[in-house]
């Protein structure tokens, strides 16, 4: 379980260095929409992985969300960054796309 959880917090970082710098030190995206979806799947996922149990996956869910939210605020204070629910929208809809194809664990059964 130790390498998940590198592998997790690595992913984390990623995603929140990538969400929180000045969008000119990005490389033109193709949609940003999907990439925020595929991030936060990608982090349910490996969750899912790291999770003893159910309880415990959908708490690694709840958190990833507000951490989410978090990040999307924090992006106020960044250069030509803001606040975006298009982005919060997507990172759920990531989140939930996980819950509905992890092989691994699954909150409805």
């Amino acid at each position: 379980m130790q390498w998940e959880l590198m592998l997790f917090a690595g992913t984390a970082a990623a995603v929140s260095a990538g969400c929180l710098i000045p969008s000119r030190w990005l490389p033109r995206l193709p949609n940003d929409k999907l990439l925020h979806f595929l991030a936060y799947a990608v982090l349910a996922l490996l969750a899912g992985q790291i999770a003893d149990s159910r309880m415990e996956w959908v708490l690694w869910l709840v958190g990833l969300f507000f951490a989410s939210w978090a990040i999307e605020g924090l992006q106020n204070w960044v250069p030509e960054r803001k606040f975006c629910w298009r982005d919060l929208g997507a990172n759920a809809a990531g989140l939930l796309f996980a819950v509905l194809c992890s092989p691994h664990i699954s909150i409805f059964g």
